[in-house]
C-alpha cells in the first residue's frame, strides 16, 4: 500500500468514497451559491404500534428536509410497517433532514469499512467485499447513536422558524390528499423559500392530492393548520 489515496480508492472502498466526496461536493455548492435541488417524495406509512403516521406526503427540499414527523400521527391503528420503513423509522431517517442523516450513515460504512480492509489487507479483494457488505448494519448503529441528539435540535430549530411566519391566507399546494380528520403536507413558498406544513381539511371535505389550497387558521396545539380548496 503506497498511501492513503490508494487505500479510500482501493477497489473495495472506492464506492463510499466517491459517494462522500459527491455528497461533501453537494453541500459545499449549496453552501456557496445557496442552489439547492427540489424533489417531492410521496411515502404512505402506516403503523400498527402506539402511533399511526399514514399516507404522510414527504417533500425532499434541497435534497436535505426530507422528514416524517410525528405531527402526521392519527389515531387509529392500521396495518403494519413495511420492512423498509421499520429501518426509515428506527434508524433516525425520519424526523431529521435526510441528507444529514445519510452523509452521517455513509461516513460511518466508510469509516468502519477502510478501517477494517486496511487492519486485514483486503482492500482489492473478496474478502473485502464481505466486509464492505458486514459493515452496513453496525454503520447504522452507530449512525443512531450519533444523530439521536441533533433530533431535538433539529424539531425545536425548525419549529421556531415556523411560528415566525404568518401563514394565514397564503396559497399552497397539497402533497397528499385529505378528507374529514386525515392529516396531509401542503408545500408552500415564503419569500421564494419552501416549507412545508401540515394540514386537515377545514370542513372535512375531500380534497386531493395536488390541489392549491388556502390556508384558513391554525390549530388550537400550533401543530398544523385547517385548509379549504382555493379552486
Amino acid at each position: 500500500m503506497n498511501s492513503l489515496t490508494d487505500l479510500v480508492f482501493s477497489t473495495v472502498n472506492a464506492p463510499l468514497t466517491i459517494l462522500l466526496i459527491v455528497l461533501g461536493s453537494y453541500r459545499l455548492f449549496t453552501m456557496l451559491v445557496g442552489l439547492d435541488l427540489d424533489f417531492d417524495i410521496d411515502i404512505d406509512v402506516d403503523i400498527d404500534t402506539d402511533i399511526d403516521i399514514d399516507s404522510t406526503g414527504v417533500d425532499l427540499e434541497d435534497v436535505t428536509n426530507i422528514e416524517l414527523k410525528k405531527e402526521a400521527v392519527v389515531g387509529e391503528r392500521r396495518r403494519k410497517l413495511k420492512w423498509w420503513q421499520v429501518i426509515l423509522l428506527y434508524f433516525n431517517f425520519v424526523e431529521l433532514p435526510f441528507l444529514f442523516t445519510f452523509t452521517s450513515w455513509i461516513f460511518f460504512w466508510w469509516a468502519i469499512t477502510v478501517i477494517s480492509t486496511y487492519l486485514t489487507h483486503s482492500y482489492n479483494n473478496s474478502f473485502g467485499v464481505i466486509i464492505f457488505l458486514s459493515a452496513i448494519l453496525p454503520s447504522l448503529i452507530l449512525n443512531k447513536i450519533f444523530t439521536t441528539p441533533f433530533k431535538v435540535f433539529f424539531k425545536k430549530l425548525e419549529r421556531k422558524g415556523v411560528e415566525s411566519l404568518d401563514l394565514i391566507g397564503r396559497r399552497g399546494i397539497l402533497l397528499s390528499n385529505i378528507s374529514q380528520e386525515k392529516l396531509g403536507s401542503v408545500k408552500l413558498f415564503v419569500n421564494s423559500d419552501p416549507i412545508n406544513i401540515y394540514a386537515k381539511s377545514l370542513h372535512g371535505e375531500e380534497i386531493k392530492s395536488g390541489e392549491e389550497i388556502l390556508i384558513i387558521k391554525e390549530s388550537s396545539d400550533k401543530k398544523f393548520y385547517y385548509i379549504q380548496s382555493y379552486n
